[in-house]
């Protein structure tokens, strides 16, 4: 299995910008069937190197990952996603 984790830092952090971006990001188990699990939390601690979202999202394998990189839906949240954040940080594993 693969683990894919995202972290984001939103450019406007409003408690609605962080529920419209955690439903985007949701949104993508429901399109996407080579999902095996998908998680996204909101943080709460208030601290300068915290990141504001995390996505949790696990697959078969490393070609999964990669089809998952390039898939319509996929590319669509990422527009969405440069649009409101400032950084994000990524980290995948086999697990």
């Amino acid at each position: 299995m693969v683990r894919h984790i995202v972290f984001f830092k939103l450019k406007n952090p409003t408690q609605d910008q962080k529920e419209a971006l955690k439903a985007k990001l949701l949104s993508l188990k429901d399109q996407i069937d080579y999902i095996r699990f998908l998680e996204v939390g909101i943080n709460f601690t208030d601290e300068e190197r915290a990141y504001d979202l995390a996505l949790i999202c696990d697959l078969d394998t490393k070609d999964d990952l990669k089809k998952y990189a390039t898939d319509p839906y996929h590319l669509d949240v990422i527009a969405y996603v440069k649009e409101v954040i400032s950084s994000s940080k990524i980290v995948d594993y086999l697990y």
